[in-house]
């Protein structure tokens, strides 16, 4: 008998063999190759950080918070800020400490003969403000100009041949993209981080005509007014705000996005002055319901909740509850991106604006003006009669307004009060007590009988819109009465 012959080793086929090598050969090459992607940030940094200027501001007598023993500003929102004011407020005035009254914060050469763009806040009630240079230089700056709502603000140094930023184009930012910051946080001079954008277009309370780019980047108190570059070392935003709960970085950071700064930046040097387009209305975002309450197809463009008397919207034939979907050809997504669209608007110029009124399409012709001077304020919105109140499906108590009452609310029209929301359709809608019920199902309410009649005839589960007046405010609701 033969012995059985032994196995070859149990060695895979030269085939075999051939595939399992070049599989290795590109998992060992893949790792280079993964890390040959990532950004290298070095040669940018070395390339602009000479542009880069850290910016000291001598504040006025009572303006911000006292920097202690040459510790930074105390971020306003940190919750030590409230424990230091007490406790200096506290202190004998013959024991106080040395306070330095002084704000810092960074900027950069926009021209090589000495200008510098920064934050306005940065420079708010500076009395003295002192620029220093990547090279030791500390040089007293000259206020050009600035501009509280962007938040830029422009200085001006006696200096020749400074090393100026290249300057990028913020419309073609794209989420996902690198982004790298310079700046001094904390005083630490030409302090460099980076991440990626994060959102494009943000809008920010009270800051409506600016489409802020909201970052991952590590910003600190000390890097406002500092530059935000792109990986071709273009400055494509100015950092501006962080979202903190505690003063430090959480995550968030936004930056005025170049192609407005370039702009504010250019009126200010050739004028002194910002001056921005204007349309009149007040606005709102158009949610899934009250699409659904307008017979629209999708929530999209800005609601007209308010007309401002003899305005360019008014003018132009604007109502409220109309939706401003184009504004110049231009779509508009949410109510956030209308006002920058206007506010870049060339004032005196006539647009094409594409609204949706009761569901059909219409265009108009506005003629933008510019933006006045106005201080806003809120009033609180509460009933001071006693007039008897009515129920209704809305499971709502309204009363009757007094003429005197109309005056105090700052009403220009009809409209009646709510005195008590218990649980039901209103409720659901968000309606407040001292809300002031404008419109009804878009008709206008003059009277608590009226509007009584009204809610009878209402059709019952679908979205209805109803305009209240909220501290001085109007807003849409949708409304929606079960079958």
């Amino acid at each position: 008998m033969h012995s059985a012959r032994p196995a070859a080793n149990n060695r895979p086929a030269p085939s075999s063999f051939i595939v399992a090598s070049a599989v290795a050969v590109l998992l060992i090459c893949a790792h280079p190759l993964a890390a040959r992607e990532l950004p290298d940030f070095t040669q940018l940094a070395d390339d602009n950080s000479p542009s880069v200027v850290n910016i000291s501001v001598t504040l006025a007598e009572g303006s911000g918070m006292p920097r202690m023993f040459g510790l930074p500003d105390i971020p306003e929102d940190s919750p030590m800020y409230e424990f230091f004011r007490k406790f200096l407020e506290q202190m004998p005035e013959d024991r106080h400490p040395r306070l330095e009254r002084e704000s810092s914060g960074s900027g950069f050469v926009i021209a090589r003969d000495g200008y510098i763009i920064t934050n306005y806040h940065v420079v708010k009630d500076g009395v003295e403000i002192i620029v220093r240079l990547f090279d030791r230089r500390e040089l007293p700056a000259k206020l050009v100009g600035s501009d509280e709502r962007s938040d830029i603000a422009v200085l001006k140094v006696e200096a020749q041949d400074l090393p100026a930023v290249k300057l990028g184009d913020s419309s073609s930012l794209r989420v996902g993209e690198w982004v790298l910051a310079i700046g001094s946080p904390f005083g630490f001079d030409r302090t460099v981080t980076a991440g990626i954008v994060s959102a494009i277009g943000r809008s920010l309370p009270n800051e409506n005509y600016i489409p802020f780019i909201q970052t991952d980047v590590a910003i600190n108190p000390g890097n406002s007014g500092g530059p935000l570059f792109n990986l071709d070392g273009e400055v494509v935003g100015v950092n501006s705000q962080i979202y903190s709960r505690t003063g430090g970085f959480m995550g968030l950071s936004f930056a005025v996005p170049i192609n407005v700064a370039q702009d504010v930046y250019r009126q200010l040097r050739e004028h002194g002055r910002v001056s921005r387009g204007w349309l009149g209305v007040l606005i709102q975002d158009v949610t899934r319901e009250l699409a659904e309450s307008f017979k629209m197809e999708r929530p999209q463009g800005a609601l007209v909740s308010k007309v401002l008397p003899d305005s360019p919207a008014a003018q132009a034939g604007v109502e409220v509850g109309d939706v401003i979907v184009k504004f110049n050809g231009h779509e508009v997504g949410n109510s956030s991106e209308l006002p920058p669209m206007v506010g870049a608007a060339k004032i005196g110029g006539q647009f094409k604006l594409d609204i949706v009124r009761r569901g059909k399409g219409i265009s108009l012709k506005v003629m933008v003006a510019e933006l006045p001077e106005q201080a806003a304020s809120d009033q609180e919105t509460k009933p001071r009669s006693a007039a008897p109140a009515t129920q209704n499906p809305l499971n709502i108590q309204v009363l009757d307004l007094t003429e005197q009452q109309r005056l105090d609310l700052e009403l220009t029209g009809p409209g009646i009060v709510v005195g008590s929301v218990d649980a039901g359709p209103a409720a659901d809608a968000g309606m407040q007590r001292g809300d002031v019920i404008l419109m009804l199902n878009n008709t206008k309410v003059t009277s608590v009988i009226q509007f009584n009649s009204l809610t009878k005839e209402l059709p019952r589960d679908r979205s209805i819109p109803v305009l209240v007046q909220r501290r001085g405010n109007p807003i849409f609701l949708a409304l929606r009465i079960p079958a």
